[in-house]
């Protein structure tokens, strides 16, 4: 019989701890995961969570039975996606909306938004505001990122032909500026004071945008009958066996979530894989002469070898969403712990990105280690795992790299110098994700 290891302690001085993970989030967790694995962490407002780091515990925790494991409750993102979202549902209902809202997402639907992606990206460059992709410009990476990953999702939403752009853009953008990283950390800050203040402005953004979003559900149910353009479309044909109907409240929450995670991952990804290119020169010099040898076709420049390893590099190094959670609806045994009922656990995925004995020279940005080998979904896990895996992973990956194609071919850039020869960016908390804790500016030459 395999002897139980006591539960790692959950530190002291909680306040402390959550001011360092701020600081430097990823190197928190790593710095913590050297104890032991698994490994106890807790900040001032949420229960304590145990995690793991390695590639043993994330099988474990993704093979885990399905009725066994939910989403944490309380959720940190909850006020941002809504309840009835796909992120925070569970049980029976969980099971039924995946299944239904998985066809939205197919990678044949998917594939077919291929020159939707490339002219979002075009549309950026050629008709930003003030010039500021002209030659000479000097752009702040992660701000162009968002316009474009935002533009990329308002049109595989509502469509190409979409003319409320500026609106809802401005709108989504609003949203998420208002929900800071003291509202996502420290929960008891959630309260009106007044009519003013940090909760009462995001309160009043969501509001801005969920009006926007049931007005838009409302036209397209009264134009029923058209064909599925858009997911917007088909999310409005999903029937469940009783014959109901997703209800506008359902609707608008499913909405927010896609738009808000649908973008705002995929832009601080592009920031660092750009980052990471323009700070190697030979690397960038192959990838832009894979492209050139490919041609201007977005779906075959989505299928090329190198430009897929360097974007699954970055996603190895910087995970958007950096850590995994579930709560457990009954005890269970987990790495050699007796865990009870209502326990938060989940996988630290940047300890397990950085584990030497499946990733040499784990520090290093090298994206020919995916060109020699496949990786497991246990070694590699940047969207989850297991049935709650992230149901917009193929979207995600698909816009990644044909943005990145479309940037890499129609513009040059140069790095900051003291980017490109200083220290790498701590990873710090950003709303539904994570982000370099400065900004990370190019400067067009061509």
């Amino acid at each position: 019989m395999t002897a139980l290891s006591p539960a790692p302690a959950t530190p002291r001085l909680s306040l402390l701890h959550g001011l360092a993970a701020g600081w430097d989030f990823e190197g928190y967790l790593r710095r913590r995961a050297r104890r032991s694995d698994p490994f106890a962490v807790g900040f001032p407002g949420f229960p304590p969570v145990l995690f793991t780091g390695t590639a043993e515990g994330a099988r474990e925790l993704f093979r885990a039975p399905v009725a066994l494991v939910g989403p944490p409750l309380p959720n940190p993102i909850e006020p941002m996606v809504g309840a009835a979202s796909l992120i925070l549902s569970s049980g029976e209902r969980h099971r039924t909306d995946r299944a239904l809202l998985a066809p939205a997402l197919h990678a044949q639907r998917v594939r077919a938004l291929a020159p939707v992606i490339r002219d979002a990206t075009l549309r950026e460059i050629d008709g930003s505001p003030a010039g500021s992709w002209q030659v000479g410009s000097r752009i702040d990476g992660l701000a162009a990122a968002h316009s474009i990953t935002l533009r990329v999702i308002l049109a595989a939403v509502f469509g190409t032909k979409f003319d409320r752009e500026s609106e809802y853009a401005a709108a989504v953008a609003d949203f998420l500026a208002t929900f800071t990283t003291p509202l996502l950390v420290a929960p008891v800050i959630r309260r009106r004071l007044g009519g003013f203040g940090p909760w009462q402005r995001f309160v009043a953004a969501r509001t801005r945008l969920d009006r926007l979003l049931l007005a838009e559900i409302t036209r397209r149910r009264r134009a029923s009958g058209s064909e599925a353009t858009d997911l917007l479309d088909l999310l409005l044909t999903i029937r469940y066996d009783d014959g109901s109907v997703l209800t506008d409240t359902e609707l608008c929450e499913h909405l927010r979530a896609l738009l808000a995670a649908g973008h705002e991952t995929a832009a601080t990804t592009l920031t660092w894989a750009l980052y990471h290119l323009h700070r190697e020169p030979g690397l960038l010099a192959r990838v832009t002469a894979e492209l050139a040898a490919a041609g201007d076709d977005p779906a075959e420049q989505a299928t090329l070898p190198l430009l897929g390893a360097v974007c699954q590099e970055t996603l190895r190094l910087h995970p958007p969403v950096p850590i995994v959670l579930r709560m457990l609806t009954e005890p269970w045994r987990w790495r050699g712990v007796d865990v009870a009922a209502g326990q938060t656990i989940g996988l630290a995925v940047g300890v397990l990105h950085s584990q030497p004995s499946i990733w040499p020279a784990p520090r290093l940005f090298h994206p020919d280690r995916f060109l020699d080998r496949k990786v497991s979904p246990f070694e590699f896990a940047p969207f989850g795992g297991g049935h709650r895996r992230c149901i917009g992973v193929t979207l995600a990956e698909y816009e990644l790299r044909i943005v990145l194609a479309t940037l890499l071919t129609e513009v040059r850039l140069s790095l900051d110098p003291d980017l490109a020869l200083g220290r790498r960016p701590r990873t710090v908390p950003r709303n539904i994700a994570v982000a370099p804790d400065r900004a990370i500016h190019f400067t067009r030459t061509a």
